[in-house]
């Protein structure tokens, strides 16, 4: 049997070094935080672990540099540490919602806004385990720019098919573009990627919450609704959207 070699596209290596970048500046921030707030360093893991109800690894994570927390848990730990959820996950603004007395004519400049950028992958790619997105061979993969963080594994995918398009509100065609956020919590009404069990065949859908069943609703009307029962499972919420650069 031949020995299966797979290599790391130039993409994904760009990306983890961003990633990893983004987790250091966070746990920068987190620490200033929890000394702002009199917190010290020893034993600031279990502090956070019962402030925002993680486990104290998690939060060793965290102060490492070595995750950030979701969306959720984010704004929970800005939240006791009485600081704008911005600054803590972007590094936008100030630490608190404080402003100087000095002149109230003034009005504070905002801060930059950071991007972030995902590669675009394939349908395919999209319903495979995600250890083997992270490792697959994508050199060639598109990376577009987008405010919103979906979290050090999200990625972008192009919309196929008309069942997103809508004639009345929200609206999907074929050709845009949509930012996944794999691990993300779901809501009703929220859009989502979805995939089969047996074939990992992956779905861009409407995700529906009705008296204790899951649907996945196309907006597209001439298309049907279809119930997740066992054979389906979440990839990912759907964070941002918006047309390719290469379209323009």
């Amino acid at each position: 049997m031949s020995e299966l070699k797979v290599h790391a596209s130039p993409c994904n290596i760009e990306r983890m070094v961003q990633i990893e970048e983004l987790r250091s500046a966070f746990a920068d921030r987190l620490k200033q935080a929890l000394a702002a707030r009199d917190i010290p360093s020893w034993g600031s893991g279990a502090r956070i672990s019962k402030m925002v109800g993680v486990t104290p690894k998690a939060a060793s994570k965290w102060l490492n540099g070595e995750s950030m927390p979701g969306g959720a848990k984010m704004l929970a730990l800005a939240t006791a540490l009485k600081v704008r959820v911005e600054w803590l996950e972007y590094g936008k603004g100030g630490m608190t919602e404080e402003t100087s007395g000095f002149d109230a004519n003034v009005e504070p400049t905002p801060g930059p806004v950071r991007y972030y950028e995902y590669p675009e992958i394939s349908w395919v790619q999209a319903g495979m385990p995600m250890e083997a997105v992270e490792i697959s061979n994508v050199a060639s993969c598109e990376v577009h720019p987008s405010d919103a963080w979906a979290g050090p594994n999200g990625f972008w995918l192009k919309v196929k098919g008309p069942s997103m398009t809508s004639s009345n509100g929200m609206s999907f065609p074929e050709g845009m573009v949509i930012l996944v956020a794999p691990g993300f919590d779901v809501e009703s009404s929220q859009f989502v990627v979805a995939k089969m069990v047996d074939t990992n065949e992956a779905t861009f859908k409407q995700f529906i919450w009705d008296s204790g069943r899951a649907f996945l609703k196309p907006l597209n009307p001439s298309f049907p609704t279809v119930e997740m029962d066992g054979e389906w499972v979440l990839v990912g919420r759907v964070v941002d959207a918006k047309w390719p650069r290469s379209v323009l």
